[in-house]
């Protein structure tokens, strides 16, 4: 009943239309180089998106209008281009060189010019307008607080800072290896791929793609680049920017379009290489279609273990909700499942999550629209997860009232709820559900007792997706027993782990799937945008007198 109580208090509390608006400052100033004003975008001035090709900015015979995720209106009008214009698309792609714009040995200079733009498109973004702008044109389009949104311009400024001047032509550094005799010497090359893609999703609309994208042409592609249609404007204006900055308009491409669109211009255009972030579905048919030339950031049922050492509770409490529900959990890397020790179980760690998630309100962004799962399906996936046996509702779950949300998006508060680790491994169709990833503010919370820990591994090696994890203990014999026999790509470990907020400077990115890629550092670059090459020189005369032997 208490839970309930708290239920109908916090879903059922007006939020008012005021304070649905996003920050009521207007911006410094709109960067010259920009075509949307986030502070103006509407139905009666609604942003115009644009494709590019050739160095061409281009519309389509149609255009796809794009709600208000918090009202409803249209906000903005974008390309919806059908199969019948990309033909050009596709022709860039498949006539791109196979040894790409440069490679160590084709145009080096571009490297130097590429560095040089980083630098340029880095101070740009260091003016508090641009960097305003930025994140002012995120919460448009992806309603969340405004902390979250100037994360993503900050990383990727300094993404560029650590890129800039000569760090672009140190991620093409070659090697060395001592031949047989004098003259020979064998050299390992990295090389691009030629015509690449990078397709990423909603959530983040600038970070992901603006990252990959410089990523490839870094290492000497040439990519077509889309995002999801309802904040693409974004990333349209970052191209927009670097070309402000000294980008050369043709060595890139940018599209507007569906699924199936770009499907057939990476099919047609014999696409070299694609990086996908996105649901497990699409990755794995682009795999297929692809013929396995894809790097992959897919779905992410990511857990988090408790160890059995509690401290530092309120911090471990605030991570845990920054990590479940910031965002309302709209992140590849949001805490989908909390395993918690039968200590911190007694401490009441529920009944704290509760408390610290209902602070969030609508009001300050801090509760987002749900912008890929609708509420009736949300409910849905609750209510099949409380009749595994065992199941309760620990808080949330009752849907947010007095909004303008759109029906066709999600209106939830933050959600979790407990499953007994025994029913969740009682057999393959509980477990199935319990790890299905809702994209939105929902989590699982179970627990173990002391001597079960084998079980919890067991259960976390069983998930199919290994993107991020943490296992919050400064207990090191309990650290090293959980990170030596699992396997996620991003695990943080220590009182302070968490799942979310990847910075700049460590490798983000999925485990144990030869598929896997990844973003930020310079492994993460190299690994997915350029393959080896070995060239073995071997050029000195031939010894007078030599006599060549059959064998």
């Amino acid at each position: 009943k208490a839970v309930h109580v708290m239920l109908t208090r916090t879903s059922s509390s007006r939020v008012p239309r005021a304070a649905l608006a996003l920050d009521s400052r207007r911006l410094l100033s709109v960067p010259s180089w920009a075509t949307v004003d986030p502070n103006t975008m509407s139905a009666r001035s609604p942003g115009i998106g644009h494709n590019m090709v050739g160095g061409k900015w281009v519309g389509a015979a149609k255009v796809k209008e794009i709600p208000d995720p918090l009202n409803g209106g249209t906000m903005m009008k974008v390309p919806d281009t059908a199969v019948a214009e990309v033909n050009e698309y596709i022709e860039r792609m498949k006539n791109c060189p196979r040894s790409g714009l440069h490679n160590p040995i084709k145009n080096p200079e571009r490297y130097s010019m590429l560095g040089a733009v980083m630098a340029d498109t880095a101070r740009e973004m260091k003016k508090p307008e641009v960097a305003e702008f930025f994140a002012r044109l995120i919460q448009r389009v992806v309603p969340k607080s405004m902390p979250q949104c100037t994360g993503e311009p900050t990383v990727a400024r300094k993404f560029m800072e650590n890129y800039s001047c000569d760090q672009v032509r140190f991620l093409a550094q070659s090697f060395g290896v001592p031949g047989d005799h004098a003259g020979q010497v064998s050299t390992g090359l990295r090389f691009p791929y030629g015509g690449v893609a990078v397709i990423t999703p909603f959530n983040f609309p600038l970070e992901i793609p603006a990252l990959q994208t410089l990523s490839a042409l870094f290492m000497g592609n040439q990519p077509l680049t889309k995002v999801d249609c309802k904040v693409a404007i974004v990333m349209e204006q970052f191209v927009r920017m670097l070309h402000h900055c000294g980008l050369p308009k043709t060595d890139m491409d940018f599209l507007y379009s569906d699924g199936p669109v770009m499907n057939e211009i990476l099919l047609k255009g014999d696409c070299r290489m694609t990086l996908f972030t996105g649901s497990q579905h699409v990755a794995d048919k682009l795999a297929v279609d692809l013929k396995g030339k894809v790097k992959l950031e897919d779905a992410g049922f990511d857990w988090k273990v408790l160890g059995p050492d509690p401290s530092d509770v309120d911090y471990v409490v605030w991570q845990a909700d920054q990590d479940a529900y910031a965002f309302s959990g709209q992140k590849c890397s949001a805490q989908s499942m909390l395993v918690a020790h039968e200590k911190w179980m007694g401490l009441g760690i529920v009944d704290k999550l509760r408390a610290q998630a209902a602070k969030r309100s609508l009001a300050d962004l801090t509760i987002s629209p749900v912008l890929t799962w609708p509420t009736p399906k949300i409910l849905e996936h609750i209510n099949a997860c409380l009749k595994l046996p065992g199941a309760e509702l620990a808080f949330g779950g009752t849907p947010l009232t007095g909004h303008s949300i759109p029906d066709c998006y999600g209106a939830m508060p933050p959600t979790a709820v407990y499953v007994p680790i025994e029913t969740i491994m009682a057999s393959d169709a509980n477990f199935a559900l319990a790890t299905t990833e809702l994209f939105g503010p929902f989590q699982i919370i179970t627990s173990y007792k002391e001597g079960q820990l084998a079980l919890v591994i067991r259960m976390l090696n069983k998930m199919q997706n290994h993107l991020t994890a943490g296992v919050v203990s400064n207990d090191l014999q309990f650290i090293n027993e959980v990170l030596g026999n699992t396997i996620t790509g991003t695990t943080y470990a220590g009182i302070r782990a968490r799942t979310t907020a990847a910075p700049q400077q460590h490798w983000f990115g999925p485990s144990g799937d030869p598929r896997a890629g990844g973003i930020h550092t310079a492994d993460a670059i190299k690994l997915c945008w350029s393959s080896h090459r070995e060239v073995i020189y071997d050029h000195a005369p031939v010894a007078s007198g030599w006599v060549g032997k059959i064998s």
